[in-house]
């Protein structure tokens, strides 16, 4: 039973870093990356759709984006979606071909971004922790019912707390890596 719920801890603490990989991929760093697009919708005949499934994205230099739709019809509805898109890239258009330029952002705006990436991080070890709460109220249920020991519960309850520091620590170097890659120029 301890085992059990340690797994789910793990499995839940490790949901939760990806989750902060994935969130921190739409931060723009000022290199082209076509995983910043991940989040656009474009109406594809009444249906919204993510850009990715209606066009090919590609990144032919570090500062932009080429963005090939599948069907030529599919050209306004993908401008407008990158438009109203909190991106604040304005695309260029040359016949079916959609060009994104990133600029290198300025040094305040990265510092914005940075504090953003911090935020970010500092939500996902709330998350983490929320894991650690819901695990030990699961051992403490357990020592309640009297199926397991105290020394089995001590014992538990240092296993879930090491866990918890290495999913925290690695919510820090997540965090470290994305604010170096934001920083550099």
């Amino acid at each position: 039973m301890i085992n059990d719920i340690k797994k789910d801890a793990e499995t839940r603490m490790g949901k939760s870093i990806e989750s902060l990989k994935h969130d921190l991929k739409s931060i723009r760093t000022g290199r082209a990356n076509p995983s910043i697009l991940d989040n656009i919708v474009v109406p594809y005949y009444g249906t919204p759709t993510p850009l990715a499934q209606v066009a090919n994205v590609t990144t032919p230099d570090a500062r932009s984006l080429a963005v090939k739709p599948f069907d030529k019809a599919m050209v306004g509805p993908i401008e407008k979606a990158i438009m109203a898109s909190d991106l604040g890239i304005t695309p260029t258009t040359m016949g079916m071909d959609i060009r994104l330029n990133f600029p290198p952002p300025t040094e305040e705006r990265r510092k914005e971004l940075a504090k953003s990436v911090a935020k970010e991080g500092e939500q996902a070890k709330i998350a983490v922790r929320n894991v650690r709460r819901d695990a030990i109220q699961h051992i403490d249920k357990l020592l309640k019912d009297k199926t397991i020991t105290e020394d089995d519960k001590k014992r538990a309850d240092d296993d879930i707390q090491k866990l918890t520091d290495k999913f925290v620590k690695d919510v820090d170097d997540v965090v470290k890596d994305k604010e170096k890659e934001l920083m550099a120029l």
